[in-house]
C-alpha cells in the first residue's frame, strides 16, 4: 500500500487513516521511525505489557528476585 502525506512547515506529518487502520494505530499509541538507506519505516511500538510472556523463563529461574537476576547478569558479563 502506498499512501502519500504532506509535511507541514513544522516538519509534521499526519498519518493517513488507511495507514493507521492497517497498523492498528490509535490515539495515544507510540510509533517508531527506522531509517533504512533512503527510506523511513514507520511501525507501531508494542506496549511492554503486551510482551509479557513472550520470552520463556527456565523453571529454575522463575520466581527469582530481580536483584539476584540483575546481579547474575552482571557477573556473566564480567566473566566474558
Amino acid at each position: 500500500m502506498d499512501v502519500a502525506a504532506r509535511v507541514t512547515s513544522k516538519g509534521q506529518v499526519t498519518i493517513p487513516k488507511a495507514v493507521r487502520d492497517a497498523l492498528g494505530i490509535a490515539e495515544g499509541d507510540q510509533v517508531v521511525f527506522r531509517i533504512e538507506r533512503h527510506r523511513a519505516v514507520l511501525a507501531r511500538t508494542s506496549d511492554l505489557l503486551d510482551l509479557a510472556g513472550a520470552v520463556g523463563v527456565p523453571a529454575a529461574r522463575r520466581g527469582a528476585a530481580w536483584d539476584e537476576v540483575r546481579a547474575a547478569t552482571r557477573r556473566s558479563r564480567v566473566a566474558r
